[in-house]
Order: C-alpha cells, then sequence, then structure tokens
C-alpha cells in the first residue's frame, strides 16, 4: 500500500463511516403510507445504490410519478422522519469507525462533506460519538450546491492545500475531480470507484495509509 501525504481527511458519511439504509427505508415508507398514495416500497438495497447522490436526485429517482411539488412535499418529510428517528436509534457504524477518527485527529485536522439533508451528519456524529473529532463538516442540505463545490468550501475555510476524501461512490470520485483533490475508496461501502488514488478495505487501514506509526 502507498501511503499518502495529506494535510487532512474529508470523510463521506453514508457508505463509509455507517449504515442507515434499513433504517431509511423504515422511516420513508412511513412518511409515504401516511402521506401519500405511492407505494410505500422502499428499500434498503435501493437506497445504497442511491446514497451519495443529491436528495432532490434520489427523490426523483425513487417516486419518478410523482410530481415536482410531490416529491419535494415528500423529502421534507422523510428526512424529516429520518432525523428524529437517527436520534434514537443511530445507523450501523463499520467496525473501528471512533477509534480510527479519534487517532487520526491528534495528527491531521478531520471533515465531513456528504450530499445528505440538514441535520443528517449532527445526529452521524452524534450517533457515532465522532464530535470531538470533526474540526468541521459541509453538507447539501446547508449549502444546495455540489459535492465538490462544498469541499472546495471547506477547502477555503481551512486553507486546505493537499486533503484527501475518503469515499465510496464514483459520484465522490467525481466530487474529487471537480474539487482537484485525491480519492481513497472505501470498498467496504455502498459502490465502485474507477482508478482511485488509494484503496481502504476498512476504515481501520487509515492510520497506516498515511504514514502513522503509533
Amino acid at each position: 500500500m502507498n501511503q499518502l501525504q495529506t494535510d487532512a481527511l474529508i470523510f463521506d458519511v453514508d457508505g463509509t463511516l455507517w449504515d442507515t439504509t434499513e433504517l431509511c427505508a423504515i422511516a420513508w415508507n412511513r412518511v409515504i403510507k401516511a402521506h401519500s398514495n405511492l407505494p410505500a416500497n422502499v428499500t434498503a438495497q435501493q437506497l445504497k445504490g442511491l446514497f451519495g447522490k443529491p436528495m432532490d436526485v434520489i427523490f426523483r429517482t425513487i417516486w419518478p410519478q410523482a410530481s415536482k411539488e410531490e416529491q419535494e412535499s415528500l423529502a421534507k418529510l422523510c428526512v424529516k422522519e429520518e432525523n428524529e428517528m437517527l436520534v434514537t436509534t443511530p445507523g450501523i457504524p463499520y467496525p473501528e469507525v471512533k477509534e480510527t477518527l479519534a487517532k487520526l485527529s491528534e495528527e491531521l485536522p478531520l471533515f465531513i462533506v456528504s450530499n445528505c439533508q440538514s441535520g443528517y451528519i449532527e445526529v452521524c456524529m452524534s450517533g457515532l460519538g465522532i464530535e470531538a473529532y470533526i474540526t468541521d463538516f459541509a453538507c447539501f442540505g446547508d449549502h444546495p450546491v455540489s459535492k465538490g463545490q462544498n469541499i472546495l468550501e471547506i477547502m477555503h475555510r481551512h486553507g486546505l492545500k493537499n486533503p484527501v476524501y475518503i469515499g465510496d461512490t464514483q459520484s465522490d470520485a467525481d466530487a474529487c475531480k471537480e474539487a482537484g483533490i485525491r480519492i481513497c475508496y472505501a470498498s467496504y461501502g455502498f459502490g465502485n470507484v474507477e482508478a482511485p488514488d488509494a484503496v481502504i478495505t476498512q476504515i481501520g487501514e487509515l492510520p497506516k495509509l498515511i504514514g502513522m506509526t503509533k
């Protein structure tokens, strides 16, 4: 494994830090049953293929038969229900997430950039107990631009010159290309990445990848 020289690590959320697809499917189907006549048949497997894309794209893909107005209305209800559920029932963390981020934060600033809704990153950090290790974050819900632009925003805020993004999908890799940074592919996640700069099979491999010896 070739080591990566970097001044910061930026993490994706779903498929990289934790998996909430089962819980999200339950929350979204509950909303659909209560507030529409659309089929309540969202599955975790379906969401694994969509997470990482902007929220408007996800809802347009799941319910193409609904009007734009209905999609937007349901989206607001779904993400509200999802955030509330995750407060009491957190997603499933990947092995060694908290321990690894604690170790990495001793030498590098850590950030999160996701295409998720407002409040989701905060719920994730709380559920995983990693708030103390994350310097800053940005998401589509707070700043509705591309993930690449949100990466650039984090870089600008903190004067980052050579960060590495940790993500699990080609859309993550495309965002890194837009931002002009490298991607480390989390191969244990939801998707695939063509020609990543580095690959990890579990998050605990990151300290060695960046040259930490302790």
